[in-house]
């Protein structure tokens, strides 16, 4: 057995021991029972995990698309089969024991892909191979929205990062980020105001430009008409999308624009005792369970999404620090590793891992301090959940087992 686990990355291994062990202690501080079981689980996941290591690597790239079409299914089941909670179709009830498939589809889109950008006939810069890549990812991500869970849409746009390493274009993040802020800014703001503004800019931009531009290679004029043309309609259609949204999910974005004690006994409710919470710890924190937000039950469910708030009220403005700090380790040494793969399915697996821990670990706690809408996004290894516990944990030691056979390689 030390023989098997003498080439793990030990620093990846122990951040992620760290964050979950504080992560129990911080669950236990809300419920003890919750903290109970997420022990439980930890020993549970530490056990699946454990045993990637006696299976070869071949193993996942031979069976990705297994796994993918198993995902899928899990995917499309719940539809059918699935319980509604928080809105969201997205969990599979067996007795008492709850699984949300999302988290190992997660895990089956990372491995299809890689084993798709590993294949001989991938090139990054063919649009019919970047097409395929971009059908691995949407084909989850329309079951998803079905559902619909609109927080882990947004994490499975991770993958592209993944794609981006691998030799995409950065423009199509700008343009996709354009594209959001746009649909968000048109919410608030009369969609005329936004054309006209953006009208405004391109002209400017294209006066600015007008010397470096070779319109017959580079520029091209039906690509500014398309665009503009695109950018009117989502602004013109933001509004009406907005209008035909569930109430809550209007009062959550809404609440951006307005602040939380508008809402203060609907969508604002869990933002406002959040930022109480946070901002009542101070810089050293109120101590160990003497949190009286914490203690007094005041933010619902606090040991899941909103657990952050429970670092920020027991262990202050240090102890958020130190739990950023130990994220931003363990995503960079993810990202490190990855980057020093011999193989492309390694590496994509790499990045997509670091990619998801990063796009959740900025949502949910952007999410906690009012940045970013409520959406169902928990902090890796540290919110309150079994089936997010194990599929990250897996995900971990998946990577973890590629990392080891990968640097025990002589090619």
């Amino acid at each position: 057995m030390n023989k098997i686990f003498r080439g793990v990355d030990g620093l990846m291994l122990f951040l992620y021991l760290l964050i979950a062990l504080f992560g129990i202690a911080n669950i236990y501080s809300v419920d003890s029972s919750s903290g109970t079981k997420q022990f439980i689980w930890l020993l549970i996941s530490l056990t699946v995990g454990t045993s990637t290591f006696l299976v070869r690597p071949k193993f996942f790239e031979n069976f990705a698309g297994l796994f993918y079409l198993f995902g899928l299914c899990l995917l499309t089941g719940v539809l059918l089969f699935g319980s509604y909670v928080n809105g969201a179709k997205a969990w599979y009830r067996i007795g008492g024991f709850s699984l949300q498939p999302v988290e190992l589809a997660k895990i089956s889109t990372a491995l299809m892909l890689a084993n798709y950008v590993d294949s001989p006939n991938f090139n990054i810069k063919n649009n019919q191979s970047l097409g395929i890549a971009f059908l691995i990812i949407f084909i989850p991500i329309v079951l998803i929205l079905l559902q619909p869970d609109v927080g882990s849409i947004l994490v499975f746009t991770a993958y592209f990062i993944a794609l981006y390493r691998e030799g995409m274009t950065g423009w199509l993040f700008i343009i996709g980020f354009y594209f959001a802020i746009l649909f968000l800014t048109s919410i608030w703001v009369p969609s005329w105001i936004v054309i006209l503004i953006l009208t405004l800019l391109l002209f400017l931009l294209l006066f600015l430009l007008r010397k470096k531009i070779k319109w017959n290679q580079h520029f091209n004029i039906l690509f500014i008409i398309v665009f503009v043309l695109i950018s009117s309609v989502i602004s013109l259609s933001s509004p009406f999308i907005f209008e035909h949204l569930p109430k809550h999910q209007k009062e959550r974005i809404l609440v951006l624009y307005e602040g939380e004690k508008k809402y203060r006994d609907t969508a604002g409710y869990n933002l406002l005792y959040s930022k109480t919470a946070i901002g009542s710890g101070g810089f050293w924190g109120k101590g160990y369970k003497q949190g009286s937000v914490t203690a007094g039950k005041f933010v619902p469910e606090q040991q899941t999404d909103y657990i952050f708030c429970t670092v920020g009220e027991e262990w202050g403005f240090v102890g958020c620090t130190l739990l950023i700090g130990l994220y931003t380790c363990l995503i960079a040494r993810i990202y490190y590793l990855a980057e020093t793969q011999k193989s492309a399915f390694s590496r994509v697996m790499g990045y997509s891992l670091a990619s998801i821990l990063f796009m959740h670990f900025l949502i949910n706690i952007g999410m906690v301090i009012g940045l970013f809408p409520t959406v169902g996004i928990p902090l890796p290894f540290f919110s309150y959940g079994g089936s997010s516990l194990l599929g990250f944990s897996l995900f971990i030691f998946i990577f973890l087992r590629l990392n080891y056979s990968d640097k025990n390689s002589l090619i």
